[in-house]
């Protein structure tokens, strides 16, 4: 599939892409589960939020890392995946990354970027189980998730 997720896309780009991804049989799709989305762009964590919600997940959002880890800590029970932004303001997420990780050592975390220099990557790539680069596509996205809540260990990273 060939669908690409991108930061400001006008609306009907948004649901062409929807239509796009519910047309293909072979993608995963979720049973309910509960996805902490991190990432301070509006558009993406809002296409990212009904692409989930599309296909089967139920959502939560945060827009900075700080939002996120007081996000998890009041739901830690429900959420199966926080799927995490690199580069963010308040609180970037490699530390939060670490801080999540620290008090919760058995947190499934995606980290998601453009733009990571490989410094920033190496922070955080042994406290994750999945790199997902941006832009990806909708398969991609709906992929990792689902081998990620499936998995025991680490899925793959992508550079």
């Amino acid at each position: 599939m060939g669908v690409t997720l991108n930061a400001g896309l006008p609306d009907t780009a948004a649901t062409e892409m929807q239509k796009s991804s519910e047309q293909s049989p072979c993608i995963p799709a979720g049973h309910g589960e509960l996805i902490l989305v991190v990432d301070d762009d509006d558009a993406i964590r809002e296409i990212t939020s009904s692409i989930l919600d599309t296909h089967g997940y139920r959502v939560i959002t945060a827009s900075n890392g700080a939002e996120a880890i007081a996000l998890y800590e009041q739901n830690r029970d429900k959420i199966k995946v926080v799927l995490m932004d690199m580069i963010m303001p308040v609180m970037d997420g490699a530390r939060s990354v670490q801080v999540l990780r620290k008090g919760y050592p058995a947190i499934r975390i995606i980290v998601v970027s453009g733009l990571i220099k490989e410094d920033k990557l190496a922070q955080v790539i042994d406290h994750v189980q999945a790199f997902l680069p941006k832009p990806y596509t909708v398969e991609k996205l709906l992929t990792v998730v689902h081998k990620v809540i499936g998995a025991n260990s680490t899925v793959e990273t992508e550079v």
